[in-house]
């Protein structure tokens, strides 16, 4: 199911996610952990107003994050914690 592009926005960054190379021809997030070191993890969105990202491009913003499709939902809507998703980088060797 599509979802609009300021939700996932927002919800990246309220998981810990921060947007880097403002002015690019991006929306670039890189996910910054509760320590403060940078995961290599990130993934972008297009310029633009508000839109939906289809569904596959969700599964490509997932696997980028080193997650499933259903997972990175997941942490979009809360039920995956921050400390959780972290918890699966340093397991996939991204943090």
């Amino acid at each position: 199911m599509p979802r609009d592009k300021s939700e996932v926005e927002t919800g990246l960054t309220r998981k810990g996610f921060m947007p880097t190379k403002p002015g690019a021809d991006h929306n670039y997030f890189v996910y910054l952990s509760l320590a403060g070191t940078k995961a290599r993890a990130s993934t972008k969105t297009s310029h633009g107003r508000s839109f939906d990202i289809d569904d596959s491009l969700l599964a490509q913003m997932a696997k980028q994050c080193g997650l499933t499709k259903k997972q990175f939902l997941d942490l979009l809507d809360c039920p995956l914690s921050r400390e959780d998703y972290e918890k699966l980088l340093v397991q996939a060797g991204k943090l």
